[in-house]
């Protein structure tokens, strides 16, 4: 387990090409040492902004994509082509773009229901990290936020999914917005060699430090879950988004 990476940073345009440069550093050390290197991104206006630059010459050019291959962190329960889901996010910003073969994109199967998709992309996940039941895989880099209650992928607070630790994928019923959302594990963020948060905004700053230096109680904020981490966690923050932290001041 590791301290954090807490880097305050003047504002979001600033959150935007620090992201895509340790990015970039990320994918390229994975590809150097293993080969290929395995992403899961995640969905948001910031993580939009990011997505946008990587696909900007000279950014573009600097990865090597035939040798990456991209998941996402979590997913609502929306087709893919719908104005929500991340994935057409991801697609419209990123994947239109850059020149990664279509197989080395690994979406989550919302068409065929949450929890059905949850399934299969656990399944999915075994396969390509080929990994045995009770093996977790190893991502290079997470994308992750956090949201103003606290959460980040999609383990709300209070949800059933915050104690989950022996499945990868799950599909979590969120009362708090009415919905099911697809998510990876506690044990798979814990997991990744790097995890990038992204936050910015004043509405982010009281769960950022609840996140970071709050009395724990991850069931009230799960992002704090990644305090336990075993990878490299780099906070990547806004003055506003950062503004409550002790540490900051």
């Amino acid at each position: 387990m590791r301290r954090p990476e807490i880097v305050m940073l003047p504002d979001a345009a600033a959150v935007t090409e620090t992201a895509t440069r340790l990015f970039v550093e990320a994918v390229r050390s994975a590809i150097a040492q293993r080969g290929w290197s395995a992403v899961a991104l995640s969905g948001g206006s910031t993580p939009r902004a990011l997505y946008r630059r990587l696909a900007q010459s000279p950014v573009r050019e600097e990865i090597d994509w035939r040798r990456v291959r991209l998941f996402w962190g979590d997913e609502r329960a929306v087709p893919p082509d719908h104005p929500e889901s991340n994935y057409r996010m991801a697609k419209e910003t990123l994947l239109d773009h850059v020149p990664i073969p279509p197989a080395n994109v690994h979406r989550i199967p919302t068409e065929r229901g949450a929890d059905a998709a949850a399934e299969q992309y656990e399944t999915e996940l075994r396969q390509i990290f080929g990994v045995t039941p009770g093996e977790v895989p190893v991502f290079d880099l997470i994308l992750l936020g956090i949201g103003a209650d606290g959460h980040t992928a999609s383990l709300f607070p209070h949800t059933a999914a915050v104690a989950v630790r022996d499945r990868l994928v799950v599909a979590n019923e969120v009362p708090q917005i009415g919905a099911a959302r697809i998510t990876l594990t506690v044990p798979v963020l814990q997991a990744a060699r790097w995890v990038l948060v992204l936050a910015t905004g004043l509405d982010k700053a009281e769960a950022v430090a609840r996140a970071i230096e709050g009395p724990k109680d991850v069931e009230e904020t799960p992002a704090q879950l990644l305090r336990c981490a075993q990878g490299r966690v780099v906070w990547l923050l806004d003055r506003a988004a950062g503004s409550r932290l002790v540490s900051a001041g």
